[in-house]
């Protein structure tokens, strides 16, 4: 296996964690490159459920070498719990295998009060964030005035800078009502984390270029979907980090040309959380289905996922901007006992059929999905190991999603099981 990226081809939650932990099996070390704790991936290893936010689903594996990039923001509380948690079920995350880039952003308390103040302040145009600080410490990240891992090994330059950030974000909290926040009580929070988390702060780069030396495969781990973008998602309802292919090298500090292949994983139907246009979204008993059969409801936050029909165009955008080499696709038993699936293959918009998505902002919202319909199946798929024993139908949907993105499906899932997974 050379360096591989996995991505999310769609609004996040298609099932990244499950392929990450599958393909963790073929490689020495992974490093997720962006995002925070906004995101989960939830594991079913042995029947048993593990849900992880900011820690590569790779630690499960003994043996991998498991990394937090500089393009991460890294609340301390979070991670520490997630180490807890591991070491309580016996999993090593011991700093030996467990890196922060020195790189890293730390989340700080006034990020998370600030982003639940903003949130709490509109009255409309609510972009459904999770509340966990993230965008106002990718902001202060932006403004040259954000907290490094690093700095956490010198506790007198974060004093500096909480002071130096507190004056701006005390105004922010006056203006929305909010208590403001001592230097004092701040440095009370941060001084015990940083202490546990000072071994784990180390030179992500140097540990990535001495695996790609000793052809050591490394596998980059992104969060979120690609239409959750900064820059090319649905703004302004996105996250607050590139999450497409293209930033796994800026992300983790290493050169594009060490990026060999791209894995985008696609769920075999279109889900998002929070608000946003959303085209092929099904407001009736087929979309309550899959929201019950695929237990969709958000791993970091509980909240009920919109479900609808699987849209090309959104894929087509993905492909044109990450590149992948192949489409792990998940959950497709979920769409067992459908008496029929729509595929949207373009949009009607402005009295012009399109097969991209429009560029405006809020364009998308004004499309009518164009769709193809085929039969569906209603033969138990999850025991399936190989594509042969997959129904008639089943494989013919399958096939059209290759034929229609122009890119072979080489993993496909068939259930939340690591074992329940069809490589081709």
């Amino acid at each position: 296996m050379s360096n591989t990226v996995v991505m999310g081809a769609q609004w996040g939650d298609e099932g990244k964690g499950k392929i990450v932990d599958l393909l963790t099996e073929r490689a020495d070390a992974i490093v997720r490159f962006q995002g925070g704790n906004n995101a989960g991936h939830t594991l079913v290893v042995g029947g048993k459920k593990l849900i992880l936010h900011l820690i590569p689903s790779g630690i499960l594996h003994p043996g991998k070498v498991c990394m937090i990039g500089n393009g991460v923001v890294l609340d301390p509380e979070v991670f520490l719990r997630e180490v807890d948690a591991l070491s309580e079920k016996n999993v090593d995350a011991a700093p030996e295998r467990l890196k922060i880039a020195c790189r890293a952003h730390i989340i700080m308390p006034y990020h998370r009060s600030l982003d639940m103040a903003r949130e709490a302040a509109k009255e409309a145009g609510k972009i459904g964030t999770t509340g966990r600080g993230i965008g106002p410490c990718y902001e202060d990240k932006m403004s040259r005035i954000g907290i490094r891992a690093s700095d956490l090994l010198d506790l007198s330059l974060v004093r500096e800078k909480t002071a130096a950030a507190l004056v701006e974000k005390n105004a922010l909290f006056r203006l929305y009502g909010q208590p403001e926040m001592s230097v004092e009580a701040v440095m009370a929070w941060i001084e015990p984390l940083a202490a546990r988390i000072a071994p784990y702060i180390q030179d992500v780069p140097a540990i990535i270029e001495q695996c790609t030396k000793a052809d050591k495969p490394v596998l980059f781990e992104g969060a979120q979907g690609t239409h959750l973008d900064i820059d090319h998602g649905t703004y302004p309802f996105v996250t607050s980090s590139n999450t497409v292919s293209g930033n796994a090298a800026a992300g983790s500090g290493c050169a594009p040309d060490k990026l060999h292949g791209v894995v985008a994983v696609v769920k075999a139907y279109t889900t998002r959380v929070g608000a946003g246009p959303f085209p092929t979204e099904l407001s009736d008993a087929t979309g309550d289905y899959l929201v019950e059969k695929g237990a969709e409801f958000g791993a970091t936050t509980g909240r009920r996922r919109r479900c609808g029909w699987l849209d090309i165009v959104i894929l087509r955008e993905s492909a044109r901007l990450n590149g992948p080499t192949g489409i792990a696709l998940t959950k497709l038993d979920v769409l067992t006992s459908l008496p029929e699936l729509k595929i949207c293959t373009a949009y009607v918009f402005e009295g012009r059929t399109i097969q991209y998505p429009p560029q405006g902002q809020g364009a998308l919202g004004r499309v009518t999905p164009v769709y193809e319909t085929l039969p569906g199946w209603s033969e138990d798929i999850s025991g399936a190991v190989r594509f042969e024993e997959l129904p008639a139908n089943c494989q013919t949907y399958v096939r059209r999603i290759e034929e229609l993105l122009g890119t072979p499906a080489s993993i496909v899932s068939v259930g939340p099981g690591r074992e329940q997974t069809i490589i081709r």
